[in-house]
């Protein structure tokens, strides 16, 4: 398969194309076919290692001392599940989905392997693969700081900056969390 890797940290062109093997799911695993995958600020952080002065060693520690551990960026995917584990319950072959590896990666790819318990879900039938590939980095985002901070229902949120993919999402998780 191919799939684009980060050969060191640097600007945009230490991407580069590769022909690597097609990963296997194991017992708990799907392998899902990648149709569209997104480029976020944290892709573009961790390509050129761009991270405040204070955080230099430990993001150096946890990320790769020279390029990435992981070399297959990419935390947004959308695409069709191709093959299931055996012991796969929620997903079938043929299912559409869109998925969030995380800090995983992966998403730079033509194939990855996901833990049916990882953050897949299938895709709305309403949305495009294009447009469900980039729905869960804002999302995930957005709802991790609505819950940090505790709206009570009935409550009015400011959100400043609702025009990205955290912003839009926060609106309209916002408008869910208040009735």
């Amino acid at each position: 398969m191919k799939a684009i890797i980060c050969t060191k940290y640097g600007p945009p062109d230490v991407l580069k194309m590769v022909e690597i093997e097609t990963p296997v799911p194991n017992d708990n695993q799907v392998l899902i076919k990648i149709f569209f995958t997104t480029v976020t600020v944290g892709d573009c952080r961790v390509r050129g290692f761009n991270v405040p002065p204070s955080y230099w060693l430990p993001a150096k520690l946890a990320i790769g001392w020279t390029k990435p551990r992981q070399p297959i960026l990419g935390t947004e995917l959308s695409g069709v599940v191709e093959k299931v584990g055996k012991n796969v319950r929620k997903f079938k072959a043929g299912d559409e989905v869109f998925a969030y590896p995380g800090h995983k990666c992966g998403g730079y790819a033509e194939y990855i392997c996901m833990d049916e318990n990882a953050c897949i879900a299938l895709k709305p039938e309403n949305l495009s693969f294009e447009q469900a590939a980039a729905l869960s980095f804002g999302g995930i985002t957005a709802w991790y700081f609505l819950e940090k901070g505790k709206v009570p229902k009935d409550e009015k949120v400011l959100i400043y900056g609702a025009s990205g993919s955290i912003g839009t999402a926060a609106v309209q998780i916002a408008k869910y969390l208040a009735h």
